[in-house]
């Protein structure tokens, strides 16, 4: 039976790993056609799928581990707005430097999460009014002191985090530059995923879990190393690795190894899987709810920083929508409608769907109507998807 659990769940992973593989590659192939390399086939372009997708990859995250615990955050959109306010507000009319404003607002993304999670985890208020509430009064209160305008131009030094690039070391090639550090940090991700592999084909082995033929897993690993090393490639070619790659990179690490290799992790799961046997197995459920949502309020001020960064300004419209992207990437992404299931990497292939859905749309010319449109069915898909298969195994 075990191993039968374990298939299923790597066959979910090759599902989600090819249908964005496919998704990329066919806007690529259509986007030379369509625009004669001019539109999504420019290295610019892929730079901005995962620079403007930074945001929602950073809240996809952390929603990632709400949901798994049965449960829900609406605010994250507006906490993200708010964010963006407060240091637009700070930067530019108090002349606070960026890092004390950066700390101010992580402080005040965690106050948020704090209230949120004691109201659910202590006085047993539902999710959806808890976050339905700071929803509200997070975007109210961003309209009051924003008074519906845009702020900024930002300093330079703050873009920084989400325009800039790491430094480089460029060379003669072809009929350009290259740059080796690029080149090497996809070296190093090439070896860390050969890695991977092998540790997790070992640890099959080890417990008796069935393995992927070798053909199989070699095909997988190269389309992998082939992705990467395509995108390293286009960023050495242009200006590097740009900052907030790095970002997305160590915060996507961290809660992968916290949400599949930590007791936390574990209690997550088994909170979301069925709270009253966590509870009497002595799991304390409430400290569980607290850290849960108190860590998504501060992972929603570094969303607000990367994108007001990106923008160098704040608007009240900021982080609009963020909510609905970020469930939608993470019911793509393999998490239930009822919690105790999904991923943090299937989350960040969900919004990288997302992200190519938002993308693609906006360079056919779609309005934001016919793309809301799109994204809603998408949602409903997934989630009709989930409940469907398992009605199936019932």
């Amino acid at each position: 039976m075990k191993n039968k659990s374990e298939k299923k769940k790597l066959d979910g992973n090759s599902f989600l790993l090819a249908v964005t593989i496919i998704l990329f590659f066919v806007m690529y192939i259509v986007g030379i056609i369509m625009f004669g390399g001019r539109g999504f086939a420019k290295v610019q372009n892929f730079l901005n799928l995962f620079i403007s997708n930074a945001g929602l990859i950073v809240v996809a995250t952390g929603m990632t581990i709400v949901m798994i615990t049965g449960g829900i955050d609406i605010s994250v959109g507006s906490v993200v707005a708010m964010v963006c306010m407060m240091l637009a507000w700070m930067m530019e009319r108090g002349n606070i430097g960026a890092f004390p404003a950066i700390l101010i607002v992580l402080v005040t993304g965690c106050i948020f999460g704090l209230v949120q999670g004691f109201l659910v985890a202590y006085l047993k208020i539902q999710p959806f009014i808890v976050t339905l509430a700071t929803m509200l009064m997070g975007r109210g209160l961003t309209y009051t002191l924003l008074k519906a305008q845009t702020k900024g131009p930002l300093p330079t030094s703050y873009t920084y985090i989400g325009a800039g690039f790491l430094p480089t070391m460029k060379i003669p090639f072809g009929n350009g530059t290259l740059d080796v550090v690029s080149i090497i940090v996809a070296g190093i991700a090439t070896v860390l995923v050969i890695m991977a592999e092998l540790k997790s084909i070992n640890t099959k082995k080890k417990y008796g879990f069935s393995t992927n033929p070798l053909w199989q897993v070699i095909i997988k690993e190269a389309v992998i190393l082939m992705i990467v090393w395509f995108f390293f490639y286009k960023l050495s070619r242009y200006n590097g690795i740009p900052f907030v790659l790095v970002i997305m990179g160590v915060l996507v690490g961290l809660y992968h190894f916290i949400t599949s290799k930590t007791v936390a992790g574990r209690q997550i799961y088994a909170l979301g899987g069925n709270a009253k046997a966590a509870k009497l197995s002595g799991i304390n459920t409430e400290k569980v709810f607290f850290w849960v949502y108190t860590n998504m309020g501060i992972l929603s001020a570094i969303a607000g920083i990367v994108l007001s960064a990106r923008n160098a300004s704040a608007t009240p419209k900021a982080g609009d929508g963020f909510e609905m992207d970020a469930i939608a990437s993470c019911y793509i992404g393999g998490a239930a409608t009822s919690g105790g299931i999904g991923t943090i990497i299937g989350a960040v292939v969900g919004a990288f769907i997302m992200g190519i859905l938002n993308n693609g749309m906006s360079l056919y010319g779609w309005s934001t109507d016919i793309q809301k449109i799109v994204k809603g069915a998408v949602l409903l898909g997934a989630v009709t998807v989930d409940l469907l298969s398992k009605r199936k195994k019932g």
